[in-house]
Formats: structure tokens, sequence, C-alpha cells
């Protein structure tokens, strides 16, 4: 089987680090949508090389490894990547237009953070996410979360958001032609999430808040510049290199779609944007309803953890004092939670029933109601390029390819 590649930014090369190396699909076609530099050599020198991971060849056989691109065909655009043949298309940018078809393409992996409506129309003056149906592919995966541009409308029935481990059951081959992996973000939130969850129970989660501190992504500028017309967050074009950025994040509608529970939960999410390559890292703070006899303690908490992560293969536990270059090309860990700094604190919330308007109270009944309170706060890091999202990705496509055979 053949696997379609749309982009060839940051998840889009290394989803081809990624697959070149697992050998799971026969060959691989890769839409970049125009030349790059001076030809297909200029190409190949692109993927070869990559400043957070290195070379590919090493990524593939350590420091012994040698060349591994061969057979560069200029004409039609073909070159073999560790045995794997690839073929680079060069000219459209629209989905709509690229040769999928012609290419023997069914599966479609769209990295290009441009095509994110699953609403939208394949004929959009920019183009579309179902652009890639119409041109032949019968399954296309979205590596970023859907976002909905119209006020009003529903997700559409064939849509569905995923992360592996924690909803991949949701996916119905066939009902399902667009499939969002959400976000490293988002993924890496469901699994700091989830083992609680199961555990403590969502009833008791009263409300939860997280932070991304955030390595720094392809939008961001090196140097600052002037805003386009009608911008609203000037920071966005501040100098990354310079700066600790306030930005926004999606995770927590996104996480939503994938555990549903969370609907019913007060949940806050914020990112912070810091001058590092990759590597991130998310503190997540959880207020739950407890019980003073028996409390939940941090001891509990990273228990829950370590015994989630023996049957899990995307979440680790660790008790040692990492820093974020530690993190980096970690294999397949949605999250590595840093168990030292698990805090928790137990306290009486003293709640003024007489601020509720929904309760009714006797006369001479007590005003106030005593509510135990745990307040624990969770460190979990990832790699937010290839370690953690593009390597689940790429499980999610195997997944997603497998059920179409």
């Amino acid at each position: 089987m053949k696997l379609g590649i749309n982009g060839l930014g940051r998840i889009g090369k290394l989803s081809l680090w990624h697959h070149v190396s697992r050998k799971h699909f026969s060959e691989l076609t890769v839409n970049v949508g125009r030349e790059i530099g001076r030809g297909l050599h200029d190409l190949a020198s692109c993927i070869e090389k990559d400043s957070s991971y290195g070379r590919l060849s090493s990524y593939l056989y350590g420091h012994k490894g040698g060349r591994v691109i061969e057979e560069l065909d200029e004409t039609t655009g073909r070159m073999v990547i560790n045995g794997v043949p690839v073929v680079f298309l060069r000219s459209a940018r629209d989905p709509k237009d690229i040769a999928w078809q012609a290419n023997g393409v069914k599966l479609v992996v769209d990295t290009t953070g441009a095509f994110t409506d699953p609403t939208a129309d394949v004929n959009a003056p920019r183009g579309a996410l179902r652009g890639h149906l119409q041109a032949g592919a019968e399954k296309v995966l979205l590596s970023a979360p859907f976002k909905i541009k119209s006020k009003g409308m529903d997700m559409p029935a064939d849509a569905v958001t995923t992360v592996m481990g924690i909803n991949e059951e949701d996916y119905n081959p066939s009902r399902h032609s667009l499939i969002s992996a959400a976000s490293c973000t988002t993924t890496c939130l469901s699994y700091m999430i989830k083992p609680l969850m199961e555990s403590i129970g969502a009833e008791n989660f009263l409300s939860a808040s997280m932070v991304t501190i955030h390595a720094a992504t392809g939008s961001q500028q090196v140097l600052d510049r002037l805003p386009g017309s009608g911008a609203v967050d000037l920071r966005k074009n501040r100098s990354i290199l310079n700066n600790i950025i306030l930005t926004t994040t999606g995770a927590a509608k996104a996480l939503a779609l994938v555990i549903p529970e969370m609907k019913s939960i007060g949940f806050i999410a914020e990112s912070v944007r810091i001058p590092t390559s990759t590597g991130s890292l998310i503190v997540l703070v959880l207020n739950i309803q407890d019980d003073l006899d028996q409390p939940v303690k941090r001891e509990k908490i990273n228990g829950i953890y370590r015994d989630y992560a023996k049957n899990s293969p995307y979440l680790e536990y660790t008790e040692e004092q990492n820093v974020s270059s530690d993190i980096i090309g970690v294999p397949q860990a949605a999250a590595v939670i840093e168990g030292t700094e698990t805090h928790t604190r137990t306290a009486t919330i003293a709640v003024n029933l007489d601020r509720i308007s929904s309760c009714s109270l006797s006369a001479g009944a007590e005003r106030t109601l005593q509510v135990p309170i745990t307040q624990a706060v969770v460190y979990g890091w990832y790699d937010n390029e290839l370690g953690s999202y593009t390597n689940m990705l790429g499980d999610l496509t195997v997944q997603v390819a497998e059920k179409m055979v």
C-alpha cells in the first residue's frame, strides 16, 4: 500500500523519517507543491539534515549510519530513502489538484496545517481538506485539530478526532473519511487526565487547568516584524529567539472530543511559547472533591501513573530529574510523568449555601457546608515533534491503513 504525505514542514518531514524507518508502506508520495531550491538534490539535503534531531542516517542507524538517500531522478521526482521509493510532487498546492489518484495513493496524511476545516467546500479559493478525497484519496488524516470556521456548523458525520490508546475505537472505517490526530498538547494532556479519571472518577473532578510551556513552532517569527492588516495578537509577530510569548491553545476543546467526560468539568488551558526548538511541558492542576479519611495523596497519584504506564506503550513514569532536552526523541511517549514533582494539598473549604440560588434551606439550618478539596499538581513532558506526536501519528496512520485493506 502507498502512503501520501501533503506538506514537508516539521511534522511532514518527520513523518517521512518515521515511515522510511518503519517500512510499513511499499512507497511514499510526498506533495511539496513547488520547486525546492535548485532541484531534487537540494530537497534531499533538506530531508537528510535536521537542526533538532541531527541526520536521518544517524536517526536510522546511529553513528555508523551511511548514505541513505539514493537514486535521485530529477525528471520523475523520485528518490529512494532507506530502501523505500519516494516520489515528490512539485506542482499543486490545492488538495483537489494533487495527483493522488495517478500515483495510486488512497491514504493521505495532511501535515500542512493549512486545511483544518472539515466542513470547507472542495472548491474553496485556498483549498480544502476534502479536496484530497476528490483527488482520489479514500481516507485523510490531519496532523492538527479540526477547526470549523463557520459559526453554528456541526462536525460532519464523516469526521472524527482520535488519540491512539485513548479513543481510537471511535474511528469507524465504514463511516469516517477525515480523521484528526488532535495536537501534540492534546495528546500529552489526554494521557495525564485519563489515568486519574479512570481511578478517581470523573464525578470527583471539580475543575482543572493546564499551562503548556511549549517549544517554538514554524508559525513564529525569528525576528520582530510588522503584523498584517487586522491582526489582533501583536505578540505573534515578535521574535521567538528573544522572548517568552503568551499565546493560546485549543487543547481544552480538543480534549473533550477524545475524553467526553471533560465536557462537564470546568477546564482552562493556556500556552506559553519559549525559545527552544522542541521538548515541551504541561503543568496540570486539578481540584478534586475528596474524602478526609482517605485523601488523595501524592503517592496515590504517582502510583496511578506508575501502574498505568506498565500497560500503556504511550505513557512513561519517571522519578528522574529531567530537563527539556532529555525528552527529545523519546519514542512514542505521549507523556512522561515527572513523579518527583507531583504535589498535593488537601484542605476543607467552607461553602456559603446562601450564595447558591438553587439551594433551599429551612430555618435554623447550617448556612455553610464544609467540603474537603484536594489540589493536585502534575508535570508531564512531551517531545512535541518527533518523539511523541509524529510517532503516535505514524501508529494511527498504520492502524487506519490496516483497516482499509
